[in-house]
C-alpha cells in the first residue's frame, strides 16, 4: 500500500537570531540560500524514523509532520490567513504518521542512531 520504501522525514534546525527565525542544516544558515537550494538541501536532510531503538519520540514525528507539511506548502511559515490549516495539517500528518510507524512490522533488527549517525558522517565527509 505504501510502496515498501523506507519511511523518512526531514529535520531542520530553528534559530532565532535579531529577531528573526533562520534555519540551518548541519550549521550551515539558510537565510541566504536560494529557494532551489533549500528545497534540494531540506530533501538532503530526510531521516529514516522506522526501526530504530528506541522508536522514534513524538517530538520527531511532529518535527517530520511539519517539514512535510512545509515542503508541500512550499514556506516555513504561514500567513495568518492559512495559519489553523496549516497547524491542523501539521496534527493531522504526525497522528497518522505515528499510526503508520506503530502498524508497521520487520523481521530486520533494529538499527542504533549513533552507529546510523557516524554513517552519514562518514559519508559526509568522503563527499567534501
Amino acid at each position: 500500500m505504501f510502496g515498501g520504501g523506507s519511511w523518512s522525514v526531514i529535520i531542520l534546525q530553528d534559530w532565532v537570531v535579531a529577531g528573526t527565525l533562520r534555519q540551518s542544516i548541519g550549521g550551515r544558515d539558510l537565510s541566504r540560500v536560494s529557494p532551489a537550494a533549500y528545497r534540494w538541501a531540506m530533501c538532503r536532510n530526510i531521516r529514516t524514523l522506522h526501526n530504530f531503538e528506541p522508536h522514534a519520540t513524538s517530538d520527531e514525528v511532529h518535527a517530520a509532520a511539519l517539514q512535510y507539511v512545509r515542503k508541500i506548502v512550499g514556506t516555513t511559515k504561514p500567513s495568518q490567513a492559512n495559519a489553523e490549516a496549516f497547524d491542523r495539517a501539521v496534527e493531522e500528518v504526525a497522528h497518522t504518521t505515528q499510526h503508520l510507524l506503530d502498524a508497521l512490522v520487520t523481521n530486520a533488527p533494529a538499527k542504533n542512531r549513533e552507529v546510523e549517525a557516524e554513517k552519514r558522517r562518514a559519508r559526509y565527509e568522503a563527499r567534501a
